[in-house]
Parts: C-alpha cells; structure tokens; sequence
C-alpha cells in the first residue's frame, strides 16, 4: 500500500514562534466547491485562526480562504466557521488536554491528502515575549556558528 501524496496548501510559520507545540492531530475539513477551488490554488490565511470545541464538535475559526476568482454567486463567505472532522474519542481526548491551563488548538497546516483537504492541529501553549526573545537568540547563534563553520580556513 503506497502512502498518498500530500501537498501543503498552506502553513502557518507565525504559530511556531508564538507557541510552544506540545502534540499534533490530523483532522479532515469540512469545505464548499469554491472553497476547495481557492484553496488549491493557495489563497488562504491561518494567521489569526484557532480551533473550539462546541456541542463535541470542532469548529475553525477565523481561517481566511479567499473568493475564488471564476466563481460566481455561489462563492462563501471568506471568514465563515468551517467544521473539522474527527472521531469522538479524538474530540473528548483534545478536550481533555485543552481543558489544563493556558492550552489551546492551533492551526499549522493545511494539506491536500489524495482528494481531501486536512488540517494539522496542535495543542499549542503560548510563549511569553521572553520565551520568543530566547529563542531568536538561539537561532542567531545557531546561524552565527554555521557562518563560521563554512567560513574557516584550515
């Protein structure tokens, strides 16, 4: 059995750096034609979006897929609640997680599996501006020391 190809339609690189990222869950998501259309091409935005659980179901909120271009009077509403489908107990596991202090569900990724559209979720804790300042040190270091590295004459 051949593993299907995946193709990310759109990220969000912002989460890493305001997050901590404690666990990931695929979900599937649930769209309209015109939807799926714009999103192929890669005009969307999970900036600002986060995920809730209601009623024992998961709902996206404020993902930006924009109007596709060749659509008509049947194009959605760009910042519409878009459902993400997981099993129950998927649903009652992340709400138990999400239920412990300062956690909460993030986008990272939406990807294209063979036909259907999924969503990578992560149970995410939020960095404090200290915990951001750290880790853009360490990425300058890191960087710092392969510039030297490539640079040295022996």
């Amino acid at each position: 059995m051949t593993e299907k190809e995946q193709r990310v339609a759109v990220s969000n690189r912002k989460a890493r750096h305001d997050y901590f990222i404690l666990d990931k869950v695929e979900a599937g998501l649930v769209l309209k034609g015109t939807e799926v259309k714009s999103l192929r091409s890669g005009n969307a935005n999970l900036l600002d979006s986060h995920a809730v659980i209601k009623n024992g179901e998961i709902w996206l909120f404020g993902m930006h897929i924009s109007p596709y271009d060749q659509g008509s009077y049947l194009n959605h509403d760009p910042r519409r609640t878009r459902k993400l489908l997981l099993s129950k107990r998927e649903i009652r596991r992340l709400l138990t997680r999400v239920q412990e202090k300062g956690l909460t569900l993030i986008p990272l990724s939406i990807y294209f599996k063979g036909p259907y559209a999924k969503v990578e979720l992560a149970i995410a804790q939020g960095k404090k501006s200290y915990d951001k300042r750290e880790a853009i040190k360490q990425r300058d270091a890191k960087r710092d020391i392969a510039q030297r590295l490539r640079h040295r004459t022996d």
